[in-house]
């Protein structure tokens, strides 16, 4: 099975799912030197119409032909591509795949159909479908709530199935990431206030939702070093966990461990700071579900106490004062003093708290955060001839991610950055009219993953973001 960090490093877009341009289709725009890349009717997984009007209403709205074409491209990359919607034990079932590998990340799913969630409403059969998400969330936390990615069945043979930790049928890998449990609070609860659909809160949501927080308390490793496990044979050294697969030590102090980023890739000091932040806002999330829907006042209370342990020992450990930035929130820390100053591009990241609803973008430690991470005093921020913005050890050096520009303009306040990052992001494309997971800092033709959806809708997201703001005016290049 091909990787997803090394699969297409360099390449065209003719990959599944996608169409090769050139094609006879119809594009929505006046240019007609622009032919949409969209998968023909018949070969698209799902079609909404609320996304579809969306498009066309979005699209009269950019002036720009270039952005406008990949505005049509990349919106509907997800349903166009990636969802396996049906049914199952007569409720909504929707596997969601990341693109070029066939398997469900937590993260990656929630952060796909993200974009289409304010259109619920408007359309029957995609709320039916972001149930269905929710739904194939729930089994899959109840499998496992230390796994991160999921097969569609316990059939399907993953190539992880030999890591030494506790593989079982139905997992594809078995990294433990903090923010992958909060990804699931976060599309059901943000789905519940949209549609009011309380249905998605069965008996097997809420058994989730305890598995979630028992997970969280066994890796604060308040009362011994928990149950997971996790290493790999590997020349990568971020793919797998040192002293027997259980990671750096780390001093018990109320932060919850995360042996991986968000990236997939090993953290250095497991109290990953961004992912805390994440699942303090998870946790408080939890309690109002169930105070308001379920009923269970009791494990609200567990949930905000803990939410408040986390949320203290934030502000004692992980607000370092930086010589030249100030006090800023450490990307990681451990507990006994030591910190990491840097930012990776996946988010959760530092940049993007504000979009997750963790704090204020007019915060000032968050402000002070922001400029640390990016600049070259982030050893991976990446500077180059046509582009600018953060990387990480995934890919590696003077690869730059379009999810941190993207990032930075949905956290940004100032027009001028936003336009600016709106400019990168049209000109780094490769002319392929989608996002990468990376592009090289001086040539965007060499890029990886040709096929990334959560990228694509991300972008769709921005510019979304922007018309409905009254910002079309940002989107003139």
């Amino acid at each position: 099975m091909t990787n997803r960090r090394d699969f297409l490093k360099k390449g065209g877009i003719a990959v599944a799912g996608l169409a090769v341009a050139g094609s006879a289709r119809a594009t929505l725009f006046f240019d007609k030197s622009y032919v949409s890349n969209r998968p023909e009717m018949s070969k698209r997984h799902f079609v909404s119409s609320a996304v579809e009007k969306t498009i066309k209403k979005t699209v009269k709205n950019i002036k720009d032909p270039k952005l406008a074409w990949m505005f049509e491209n990349c919106f509907p990359n997800t349903l166009d591509t990636t969802v396996e919607y049906g049914m199952k034990n007569g409720k909504p079932d929707t596997f969601v795949i990341t693109g070029d590998i066939h398997a469900m990340w937590l993260r990656d799913s929630t952060a796909q159909v993200w974009p289409y969630l304010p259109l619920a409403n408007q359309d029957d059969e995609l709320k039916s479908l972001l149930a269905g998400v929710i739904h194939r969330q729930t089994q899959c936390v109840i499998l496992d709530p230390y796994a991160n990615a999921f097969n569609k069945d316990e059939h399907e043979k993953g190539e992880w199935m030999t890591d030494k930790t506790d593989m079982k049928p139905g997992l594809h890998e078995r990294k433990w990431e903090i923010d992958s449990l909060c990804y699931t609070v976060r599309l059901a609860y943000h789905y519940w206030k949209v549609t009011g659909d309380t249905s998605v809160f069965d008996a097997d949501w809420q058994k989730a939702a305890e598995l979630i927080v028992q997970t969280f308390k066994e890796q604060q490793r308040k009362n011994g070093l928990g149950p997971y496990r996790f290493e790999r044979e590997t020349t990568r050294q971020l793919d797998t966990l040192s002293n027997g697969g259980l990671g750096r030590p780390l001093k018990p102090v109320g932060l919850i461990n995360s042996s991986f980023r968000p990236s997939d890739d090993a953290s250095t000091y497991g109290f990953l700071i961004p992912s805390n932040l994440f699942a303090v806002t998870s946790l408080n999330q939890l309690a109002e579900i169930s105070n308001v829907v379920t009923g269970k006042s009791a494990f609200a209370n567990t949930c905000l106490e803990l939410a408040k342990e986390v949320d203290t020992a934030i502000k004692e450990y992980a607000i370092v004062s930086h010589p030249k930035y100030g006090k800023v929130y450490a990307f990681e820390v451990d507990g006994y003093g030591n910190a990491t100053f840097m930012d990776d591009a996946n988010v959760p990241s530092l940049l993007a708290l504000p979009y997750l609803g963790c704090v204020d973008k007019n915060d000032p430690v968050y402000l002070n955060t922001r400029k640390l991470v990016w600049s070259e005093d982030n050893p991976y921020f990446f500077k180059g001839k046509v582009a600018e913005g953060i990387g990480g050890p995934h890919v590696g050096y003077d690869m730059v991610w379009p999810m941190s520009i993207i990032m930075k303009a949905m956290t940004s306040t100032n027009d001028a950055e936003i336009q600016a990052c709106v400019t990168t992001l049209r000109n780094t494309d490769a002319d392929t009219g989608f996002m990468h997971e990376t592009f090289h800092k001086d040539d965007p033709s060499n890029f990886s993953r040709s096929w990334f959806a959560w990228a694509n809708t991300l972008f769709g997201e921005l510019i979304l973001k922007l018309v409905n703001e009254g910002k079309q005016h940002l989107l003139k290049m």
